[in-house]
């Protein structure tokens, strides 16, 4: 069974609006739900694994990629 919390935050005017713009969400709610889960599943955001080592990676790799 999962358990259900409430949690909230506190976030200035514009943040709320551009998370609201980039989630295309009109509701607080769906938008922070939205942006948890995508910082809960994407790879760039564990901090353990130097998360910008790895990004930084990837681009490298891309550029060489297309370069040849």
């Amino acid at each position: 069974m999962v358990k259900i919390v409430h949690a909230q935050t506190v976030l200035t005017e514009d943040e709320l609006a551009a998370l609201k713009k980039k989630s295309n969400e009109s509701s607080t709610k769906e938008a922070l739900s939205i942006a948890v889960q995508h910082y809960l599943e994407c790879e760039y955001t564990d901090l353990e694994d130097k998360m910008w080592t790895k990004k930084l990676e990837k681009v490298v790799q891309k550029r060489k990629q297309n370069k040849v």
